[in-house]
């Protein structure tokens, strides 16, 4: 382990390297390295506190670079020592991308080496760091997202190393197919679009013109992006967050600036639209979206994009052919992404293998999870457009002791945007003071 230790307001901040094993069934085989940063309240850098583990949202996502006490962060360190994991492949961990994938072989070897990239491995990784960081006590975990399906994970596998679980927007289906949740999932998204434009009702000609427009041009963005109708509509993966709507109608009320040549799509418009739909900073994300509900010897297949077929009111040509308004997408991954953004380009077969993948192992343990002892909480959004409500709840019940918190008051991204309050919220139930 190496570290390095610096000081922003009102925090110290050690950062810290780890070596562990690519596949912890062979820990004598390949390593890779997993970076952490850990953070202290100024003045408490001696204190004998315990641990807050932070697992990040994704797939695909590093931990937040926070500057001081931001977010949630402030109140965590009132009581505790926070360590903000980059889970494997993310952030400043060893990476997984289009320059580093090939150093594996062809794709038949890169996507071998992603099906350790999953929440099984990535706590894994956590038990095989804790020693070293708590001495071995057990920590607090604190799962946003899918860093909530890593906590249930967690539960199942190794209760013994926590000390208690925190979970915001992240309860995950056991059972459920990659299918089931795409279900669950598009009418939720529907009735977000709904929303934004009872909110917005000037965008649904501006949503519908910009449509018609790149159906006509199929416009190649900065960077190399083919922006196809089915990638503007994925721009809907906004409306998920708190402000997310607002956001959307700024990006598309300027979309068109007049030229010598007539209307075209604005630079400024271009370069916010790519900024928004490419992965090139979280490829992870794209690569193994669905194969984070994989447990059974059904392949995901492209579940996303099967599934919308199922509802065609999402169909953009047969929407511009006729009078209704455009539909946005949320929080998918489909195969022509892997066309249109240069940065999966050179992944696109080995997506189609892990789409293909029938030997995933479970994740969950319905059974130790209904004899669950360790104190878990969590937040529950109420119209959550990324996890389904109703998924959730069903998985709430069968934690034993599990203490939920259903709002409507924030949409997924609540711990950031409300994120004092509700950690305060949920600290104080899984310690029984509220």
């Amino acid at each position: 382990m190496t570290t390095a230790t610096y000081r922003q307001p009102g925090v110290v901040l050690t950062d810290r390297r780890f070596s562990v094993p690519l596949d912890h069934d062979r820990p004598d085989g390949e390593r890779i390295e997993l970076f952490a940063r850990e953070a202290v309240a100024t003045g408490k850098e001696n204190a004998n506190l315990p641990w807050l583990l932070y697992l990040q949202g994704g797939p695909g996502f590093g931990a937040n670079r926070f500057s001081g006490k931001q977010a949630w962060l402030g109140r965590a360190l009132k009581d505790h020592r926070v360590l903000l994991l980059d889970q494997r492949g993310t952030g400043s961990s060893t990476p997984a991308n289009r320059q580093t994938l090939p150093l594996r072989g062809g794709p038949r070897e890169q996507a071998d080496y992603l099906t350790h990239f999953r929440a099984d491995s990535i706590v894994r990784d956590c038990e095989a760091v804790r020693g070293e960081v708590t001495g071995g006590a057990p920590w607090t975990v604190l799962g946003q997202s899918f860093g909530g399906f890593c906590a249930t994970h967690y539960l199942s596998t190794a209760p013994d190393g926590l000390a208690a679980a925190v979970i915001t927007g992240g309860l995950p289906t056991l059972d459920g197919h990659a299918d089931d949740v795409y279900r669950a999932a598009y009418p939720r998204i529907e009735r977000k679009v709904a929303a934004h434009y009872a909110r917005y009702p000037q965008d649904v000609e501006r949503a519908r013109r910009i449509a018609q427009y790149v159906a006509e041009h199929e416009p190649v963005l900065n960077g190399g992006y083919k922006l196809t109708v089915e990638a503007f509509q994925s721009l809907g993966i906004l409306l998920g967050a708190s402000g997310g709507s607002d956001r959307l109608h700024y990006l598309i009320e300027d979309a068109f600036v007049r030229t010598p040549g007539g209307f075209e799509l604005s630079d400024a418009f271009q370069e916010e639209a790519r900024a928004t739909l490419s992965y090139a900073a979280h490829p992870l994300y794209a690569l193994v979206h669905e194969a984070i509900y994989g447990q059974d010897d059904r392949p995901t297949n492209w579940s996303a994009e099967r599934v919308r077929a199922e509802f065609p009111r999402f169909d953009a040509a047969k929407t511009l052919a006729g009078d209704e308004p455009l539909l946005f997408t949320g929080e998918s991954v489909h195969p022509w992404m892997f066309d249109c953004d240069p940065a999966l380009r050179p992944l696109r077969e080995t997506a189609e293998l892990l789409a293909a993948r029938t030997d995933w192992a479970p994740l969950y343990d319905p059974a130790r999870l209904a004899a669950n002892e360790v104190p878990v909480a969590a937040a529950v959004y109420h119209d959550d457009m990324y996890v389904d409500t109703a998924h959730a709840l069903r998985t709430a019940r069968t934690i034993k002791g599990l203490r939920t918190w259903v709002t409507d008051e924030f949409e997924h991204d609540g711990l950031r945007s409300g994120g004092p309050r509700v950690l305060d919220r949920l600290l104080a139930l899984v310690n029984g003071e509220a």
